[in-house]
């Protein structure tokens, strides 16, 4: 599967946030998530999904299993099975999250729009 990530459409989060489902098939997910200044994505925690989030863009403080610190684009974090994490916008920034397996919750959400 190809993407091209101007044909995929942006559906809207709230009012700070914005989401791509970018790559997608088999096990994995890859989702780009979209923050404007102050976005914040709560603390939260998935019983069946395992993410690693790359950043692509901006600056965000993050949360994992309760240790704070600010992450630039180039860094990465890794939230294993019920594992806290969270994020908090401190720019406007773009995070690239991968989950395994796939978000359904997600792809319903697509469906319903």
């Amino acid at each position: 599967m190809i993407v091209h990530n101007n044909d995929i459409p942006s559906r809207k989060v709230d009012e700070y946030a914005s989401r791509k489902i970018l790559g997608t098939g088999g096990s994995l997910m890859m989702v780009e998530v979209s923050f404007k200044k102050g976005g914040i994505g709560e603390v939260h925690s998935h019983e069946a999904h395992e993410q690693t989030s790359y950043i692509v863009k901006g600056r965000f403080e993050v949360s994992v299993d309760g240790v704070k610190s600010i992450l630039v684009a180039g860094d990465s974090f890794y939230a294993g099975l019920r594992v806290p994490h969270g994020v908090v916008a401190l720019e406007d920034s773009i995070i690239l999250d991968v989950f395994t397996p796939l978000r359904q919750d997600f792809l319903e959400a697509e469906v319903q729009r």
